[in-house]
């Protein structure tokens, strides 16, 4: 969600912090700011709007200092406007304070201290927080114990980081539920929400963890709990490059990570695939091998594009392994009392493995007994450090907001994950074989759909001016269909519904008409038969009728009103072909009506709060 960074050195802070930022743009953000400390005073700059109003109102009043901290915030508590953009400071201006995450119980805390006679100008929770640690450093406490003392009055999540005009040479950071990593360099040291911030400066880090506070001075960084108990933290090294975050010559970074997924599908079965034995090598998981053959349940739990993801790999696990699978939204499951029997694994699948109700239902599915393994793309996040075991993507940092080849990694992983569940279990050598062939074969039929990026693009102009869309699919292309509707009202703000196709005359069927284009994902299957008398349905009533369908299948031309073809494969791994147009048309409309692809409208890359 909100982008944190702060830097204390020799050198000027404020390009820094203002480079740290643009690096975070692509979480999502409403607002900016930046507080630096000079001479015994916090210079204090922030705008609603995009970086570029932070930075032209700092061209006609600079700030310099060698200490500062600066934040783009996603508003929850109070309107996107001046006041209520970070940094805060506390009553006195003595601390100005920047944060991620929500105080649930602010509205007490505010209350409290108002009755004491601070004074309150912003409607957000963070002034509350700022003020009670204020309290406490009126109170004769330094900085550090300040923040300690009021981050155990706090109920909810948090990642901050503090400066105070009176101690000048001190940032102090802390974290529950919303990540913090601080780069280690010579002399100087940068806190950041996302590594993006820090690896200008720096590969050497080290991650916060819950309940943790570093104290970060000129000349080093200590690492406490709350409890003022001391850790020694590992030091990480950054394990990709600044090129790996820049668009490449491409207009935007969401078409750059659709163009790039055949490299990443690849990177996903890398050193993974036995070709010989038919099966798979997942050194993250092996030593768990023995709870997914034995396990009476397997659970996934996830959100947004990743719980799409989890209802492919429910198919594949229960087709290939014959093993009973359950998807949960993680925003649900710790709320329902779920059961879980003895034994049971639960996957969770995030792509920054720092989704909030993620990582909460990973907590929760461990608290009731359940063995834990994640499935996400960042290298050090906290559900890749808090869960049993895992499995990562390594599709390299994903920028656009709208994920596209984070999700056509995580079921590449998924078919992975089913194959080696199903060899182990059900599964004879010869079958295992002929899928490992197939997925071998999947980087090369993804360059083939990108290759008439082109053809998309034209049908994208004839759809671009419409305002309702609908996805239809049947077996494994339902959860595309959901895909497919998500991307498309992610990024171009048309309303889009995505159902399995034989519903659609339980509702959806009363709102065709000819305004209303469907998109069926029809390619040759189990179902394939089925869905061609859903076409004509939609064709009965005028609708306008875009198929994705499987190359060679020339009767379908005369059903549907638009085709795109992509390359036979199994039913079981289609999906990573299917999804692909249906990103690209996306993207395509998305451009032709103006909007900011890769940074949609209230939306943020990482979402860190409930």
């Amino acid at each position: 969600m909100c982008g944190i960074i702060g830097y204390i050195g020799n050198r000027d802070a404020t390009p820094i912090l203002i480079d740290g930022l643009k690096r975070l743009e692509y979480r999502g953000y409403d607002s900016a700011g930046i507080a630096v400390l000079d001479d015994g005073s916090i210079s204090l700059q922030k705008e609603p709007g995009k970086l570029i109003e932070l930075e032209k109102c700092l061209t006609r009043a600079p700030i310099s200092g060698n200490l500062g901290i600066a934040h783009t915030r996603w508003a929850t508590h109070g309107l996107p406007n001046k006041v209520n953009a970070h940094p805060h400071t506390d009553h006195s201006g003595r601390l100005a304070l920047i944060h991620n995450g929500i105080i649930e119980n602010y509205q007490a805390i505010k209350t409290r201290l108002q009755s004491s006679g601070y004074e309150f100008v912003t409607d957000t929770d963070t002034e509350a927080l700022v003020n009670l640690i204020s309290e406490f450093y009126d109170n004769g406490n330094s900085l550090e114990d300040a923040v300690r003392s009021a981050l155990s009055q706090v109920e909810g999540t948090f990642g901050i980081v503090v400066i105070s005009k009176d101690d000048p040479d001190k940032l102090i950071a802390a974290r529950k539920g919303s990540p913090l990593v601080v780069g280690l360099g010579a002399g100087e040291f940068v806190v950041a929400s996302d590594v993006s911030a820090i690896i200008n400066h720096t590969k050497d880090v080290t991650y916060l963890d819950d309940n943790e506070i570093a104290v970060i001075s000129r000349h080093g960084v200590k690492i406490k709990t709350i409890d003022n108990l001391e850790v020694d933290k590992k030091v990480e090294k950054i394990s990709f490059d600044l090129d790996k975050i820049e668009k490449g010559g491409h207009e935007h970074f969401m078409l750059k990570e659709i163009m790039e997924q055949p490299q990443t599908i690849e990177n996903a079965m890398r050193g993974r695939l036995l070709s010989d034995e038919g099966t798979v090598h997942l050194g993250g998981i092996e030593h768990e091998s023995e709870s997914l053959v034995y396990a009476p349940k397997i659970l996934f739990s996830a959100c947004g594009t990743s719980w799409h993801a989890a209802l492919i790999g429910e198919y594949m696990l229960e087709e290939l392994a014959r093993t009973p699978v359950e998807v949960e939204y993680a925003s649900e499951f710790r709320y329902r009392d779920p059961v879980i029997e003895r034994g049971s694994v639960m996957f969770v699948i995030s792509q920054s493995g720092e989704t909030a109700d993620t990582l909460a239902a990973l907590r929760e599915g461990k608290r009731k007994g359940a063995k834990a393994l994640g499935i996400c793309n960042v290298v050090g996040s906290t559900i890749a450090r808090e869960s049993d075991a895992g499995v990562y993507l390594h599709a390299g940092p994903e920028i656009g907001v709208a994920s596209t080849k984070a999700f056509t990694s995580q079921v590449t992983v998924l078919s992975l994950i089913s194959l080696l569940l199903a060899r182990m279990r059900n599964m004879g050598a010869s079958k295992g074989v002929e899928i490992v062939n197939e997925m071998k074969a999947l980087p090369g039929k993804v360059q083939k759909i990108l290759d008439h990026n082109d053809t998309i693009k034209e049908i994208a102009e004839a759809y671009c001016e419409c305002q309702n869309f609908l996805y239809l699919g049947r077996g494994y292309n339902f959860p595309v269909a959901l895909e497919g509707a998500l991307k498309l009202k992610e990024i171009s703000y048309i309303h889009a519904e995505g159902y399995p196709a034989a519903e659609m005359k339980h509702g959806p069927i009363a709102l065709i008409d000819e305004n209303m284009p469907v998109v069926f994902i029809a390619t040759k299957d189990s179902t394939y038969d089925k869905i061609t008398s859903n076409i004509e349905e939609v064709k009965a009533r005028s609708g306008r009728i875009i198929a994705i369908a499987t190359e060679g299948d020339e009767a379908i031309k005369s059903r549907a009103d638009h085709v795109i073809y992509v390359p036979p494969t199994l039913d079981f791994l289609t999906p990573i072909l299917s999804i692909v147009p249906l990103q690209l048309l996306a993207y395509h409309i998305a451009v032709m009506r103006g909007c900011d692809v890769d940074q949609p409208r209230n939306l943020a890359k990482s979402v860190t709060v409930e």
